[in-house]
């Protein structure tokens, strides 16, 4: 049997941009996609803190440290400038590995330039910028 449990996790992203006419999309800074294992083109649930809205995109890299969280396309419409975001992906896995995962969270502050708590994570310097 499989189920399916949080993998990633970004807590109090903040969004830093808004791009109406863009194709679609959640970008992230890609120095925090990594720390989490987070993929190019991954699945993402998003739920906006500031206005309960939730939404499910995909998540694509924006610059290596440029600390960016941008609503692209429709996402655009679920929140403004300054919102905090929780951002997910999921995973599928059996029982026996169930019993002993722990997914990667990191909670952020300061428009994502910090890193408050880190769950099952080493920390590159790079993210801390």
């Amino acid at each position: 049997m499989q189920i399916t449990l949080l993998k990633s996790k970004l807590l109090r992203a903040e969004v830093t941009d808004r791009a109406l006419h863009y194709e679609g999309s959640l970008a992230i800074d890609a120095a925090l996609m990594e720390q989490v294992g987070l993929r190019p083109y991954e699945k993402i649930l998003v739920a906006n803190i500031a206005n309960g809205e939730r939404f499910e995109t995909y998540a694509i890299e924006s610059p290596k440290g440029s600390h960016t969280i941008s609503l692209n396309g429709a996402a655009a419409h679920k929140g403004e400038l300054g919102d905090l975001l929780v951002i997910m992906a999921f995973g599928q896995f059996d029982v026996v590995e169930a019993g002993s995962w722990k997914p990667k969270v990191l909670v952020l502050a300061d428009g994502n330039r910090r890193v408050i708590r880190a769950d099952n994570i080493l920390i590159a310097e790079d993210v801390l910028v």
